[in-house]
């Protein structure tokens, strides 16, 4: 296995900042502390707290997220806790030592439609993924081996995963009501013989990717300003919880201030969604208008 290198990615919540490793440190499983006592079972995290201003150490998937306390700026300290976590993981040690020894909870697997009518969302039982990720062909699941797996279904279109959810999405040759109890037994199966949903590579590839919280988000070339933040704070509480529940993402792109204008990035069930525009309009746009007192005028879209 290759050397870990971490990235330090600041989040919306100043308090906030994410250590980002190359490579995953847990699959499919995430983990809060809130104390030492609370970390036993995570020797990076018990570390960790020795530090006077830690206030709560998250891991899950590729990263471990720290929440300070208001003693120090992350600015002063962030390199320095950036070295402890690569020094440890390139030591060898677990992340996270407890093994599940408890009665395993049966999978279940739900089909939930969406108002886009090519896309039908599999809903788990349990976690599959941090963040958000999409594939338009089995080429771009190379990494992916649940995606992948999905692609040599002839109906399959488009696959996106998120937290505990895939929202797939078909060709017109075949209707829900003749496929979706095929599909739905496959992941279902999948996930119970411990099937791998990403590989470390795919990583590499979310790299051109930036976060500004606990979800994937495109990586912004220029220093977000405070409208900007704004924005993605109303996005993520107001829009994004409706949007994940429909088997969708939205993601802020950019804002011009000039035009008043701001672009976001439709996934999974949003993308092509005939009523998306709509939702957009009446919704998104409206809400944005109010709450930013006419600092914003327009939303406009991109497709995934």
């Amino acid at each position: 296995m290759s050397a870990f290198s971490i990235t330090i990615q600041p989040t919306s919540n100043d308090n906030i900042v994410k250590f980002v490793a190359n490579s995953f440190l847990t699959q499919a499983n995430s983990y809060e502390f809130k104390n030492i006592d609370e970390a036993k079972d995570s020797p990076i995290a018990q570390q960790l707290f020795h530090l006077p201003f830690v206030k709560t150490v998250y891991i899950s998937q590729n990263f471990i997220a720290i929440e300070k306390y208001n003693i120090v700026d992350w600015n002063t300290v962030e390199n320095e806790v950036s070295m402890a976590i690569t020094e440890y993981l390139n030591s060898g040690k677990p992340v996270v030592t407890h093994i599940e020894t408890a009665k395993k909870v049966p999978v279940t697997v739900y089909a939930e439609s969406t108002p886009n009518p090519s896309v039908m969302k599999f809903v788990a039982n349990k976690s599959l993924v941090t963040g958000t990720f999409e594939f338009k062909n089995i080429d771009e699941a190379v990494h992916a081996p649940l995606a992948k797996e999905l692609f040599t279904f002839p109906f399959v279109k488009e696959v996106f995963i998120s937290a505990n959810y895939v929202s797939v999405m078909k060709f017109n040759v075949a209707e829900w009501q003749e496929i979706s109890m095929e599909i739905r037994e496959f992941i279902k199966d999948y996930i119970e013989k411990g099937g791998i949903i990403l590989n470390d590579e795919i990583l590499q590839k979310k790299e051109s990717s930036s976060t500004t919280d606990f979800e994937t988000e495109p990586k912004h070339s220029k220093e977000l300003s405070g409208i900007d933040k704004e924005i993605m704070a109303i996005l993520d509480e107001y829009v994004k919880p409706a949007v994940a529940s429909d088997g969708g993402h939205i993601a802020f792109d950019s804002f011009n201030e000039e035009t008043k204008t701001v672009r976001v990035i439709l996934q999974g069930a949003c993308s092509g969604c005939p009523s998306s525009t709509l939702t957009l309009k009446n919704g998104i746009e409206t809400m944005l208008r109010e709450m930013l007192n006419g600092r914003v005028t327009t939303v406009e879209a991109i497709n995934g």
